[in-house]
């Protein structure tokens, strides 16, 4: 196995385990899962600092959000076409809360080198640009029904996804009970609005 595959198959191992362990994660449990010795993670990675912060580079990479984005059939309703699209990027920026959130809690070593350094930012979680175009492409079809241009519709969407992460679900209920706003609730507030009859500024 080359490099490059090995340190790919390492982080891979590595991630559930830093999303359960957070920084306390071991390079014997990381070996262990992926069923090597623990001499083979150093050969490719110069220490667990430097193995911790790939994780955190593949939790931010949006190539398979992306991937499920290109999956989305355009013979669909925009509807059905956007719940697909927000259900892809949410599941991605979970990931990215669940390695984040369990580096922060336990101290991890941020890109910065300061302990506990927030490592990432939203925008840069979702892919910014390449996640943008994705979404432009989803509106493109319905470009001259739309009162916003795909581009401008694509980056509203994107931060009412980011915004949404957090919010309790429609109809009532605690955040607590449920972090997460549901992407249909998320899609219909989109493209209806908040209130019941659509009113004229």
């Amino acid at each position: 196995m080359d490099p490059d595959s090995r340190r790919e198959m390492i982080v891979r191992a590595a991630l559930p385990l830093v999303i359960e362990h957070g920084s306390a994660v071991t390079t014997r449990q990381v070996a262990r899962a992926a069923d090597i010795g623990e001499g083979t993670i150093f050969r490719v990675f110069a220490d667990k600092a430097e193995l911790l912060d790939a994780c955190v580079t593949e939790a931010l990479s949006p190539d398979h959000a992306l991937a499920e984005l290109a999956l989305v059939s355009m013979d669909q309703p925009l509807a059905a076409r956007l719940t697909e699209a927000a259900s892809a990027l949410q599941a991605h920026l979970d990931r990215v809360g669940a390695v984040l959130g369990a580096l922060h809690a336990t101290g991890g070593r941020g890109r910065s080198g300061r302990p506990g350094s927030p490592v990432g930012t939203p925008d840069r979680a979702a892919g910014s640009l390449p996640v943008r175009e994705a979404l432009v492409e989803i509106f493109e079809p319905e470009r001259e029904s739309l009162r916003l241009s795909p581009e401008q519709a694509a980056l509203i969407f994107l931060g009412l996804l980011f915004a949404g992460t957090g919010m309790p679900p429609a109809g009532g209920g605690s955040a607590d009970a449920s972090p997460q706003w549901g992407v249909r609730d998320l899609v219909d507030v989109f493209l209806h609005g908040v209130l019941p009859q659509p009113v004229r500024i």
